[in-house]
């Protein structure tokens, strides 16, 4: 390959000019004195990097394979004979053995001047092919106890159409979008530091603990006929100091204390009305680790 820096003389703006200053047939002719100035105009053989260049450098290195032509490669053998077959439309099922020898081997010939370890790869196919010319030149005789005459290019053919069929399933294969090639893979990134979230308790089963602290209330309550004020801040204070120190403790437990003094229905009603307001300001947390599971009341902050 040549340097793309390197422009061919016979389009160089220098070299055009000069040649149509000494050739042009339809100039004027020139004076003694213009054409001395012409004679000593140098031939400009190519320009680099858009200066021109009047002589071939010394030191310039061409290699060996730069105007080499490369021809179609091909993945074996058996490629470059479907190659041959199919371009000149050849009936794959009626090889016309010597054509495709004779073309056959003159590529290996070919590849043999310039790649001795590649032509190795073809040279068994060139036997082979041969082997069937040569076959094919005799008189056909069926095998011994058979009526019919095997073709010789049968075994090609067989092989030909087989690696026909697994190029084209190849062909259809590599269409479908690949990972990597064609798409790629999502990465998201997900912190592992955030903290679990565990289940909100179901209404039913709150309701339903709810009902059996008041069904308990009612067999506790004494009939005592009294005024007593309730204050909800108090009993909210009075299950804050109740959790301080426990992780966890069971819906119904904070229940018993009031329970165990002989508190009625109105002061169980207080006591709960006082954990909804906590619930609500997010003072403790209502949890359940599952449907029907127990329910659990914790603190929800850290005390200092």
């Amino acid at each position: 390959m040549s340097d793309p820096a390197v422009h061919d003389p016979a389009t160089s703006p220098a070299s055009d000019d000069a040649s149509a200053v000494r050739s042009s047939p339809d100039a004027a002719p020139l004076t003694d004195e213009a054409q001395a100035v012409v004679a000593a105009l140098p031939d400009t053989i190519a320009r680099l990097y858009g200066e021109p260049l009047t002589e071939i450098p010394k030191d310039l290195y061409i290699p060996p394979d730069a105007l080499e032509v490369i021809l179609e490669t091909f993945e074996g053998p058996l490629d470059l004979l479907l190659y041959l077959i199919r371009r000149q439309n050849f009936n794959i099922l009626d090889i016309p053995m010597a054509e495709v020898t004779r073309q056959y081997l003159s590529y290996v010939e070919e590849i043999r001047s310039r790649n001795l370890e590649l032509a190795a790869d073809y040279l068994l196919m060139a036997a082979m092919l041969i082997e069937i010319k040569s076959r094919m030149l005799l008189p056909l005789r069926p095998k011994e106890g058979e009526d019919d005459v095997e073709d010789p290019r049968a075994e090609l053919v067989r092989r030909l159409l087989e690696y026909e069929q697994m190029k084209i399933a190849a062909r259809q294969i590599d269409a479908f979008p690949q990972l990597g090639r064609d798409v790629l893979t999502a990465q998201v990134y997900v912190d592992q530091t955030m903290a679990p979230r565990l289940p909100d308790v179901n209404p039913d089963d709150l309701r339903a603990a709810w009902s059996d602290i008041l069904r308990r209330a009612k067999l506790t309550a004494h009939h005592h006929i009294s005024r007593e004020p309730l204050s909800v801040r108090e009993h909210m204070s009075r299950i804050l100091k109740f959790l301080q120190g426990r992780p966890f403790v069971e819906f119904t437990e904070l229940f018993m204390e009031e329970l165990a003094h002989g508190g009625g229905v109105p002061i169980v009603v207080v006591h709960f009305l006082a954990l909804l307001e906590l619930a609500r300001e997010g003072l403790v947390e209502v949890t359940q680790a599952e449907a029907y599971a127990p329910i659990y009341v914790r603190l929800g902050y850290t005390p200092s």
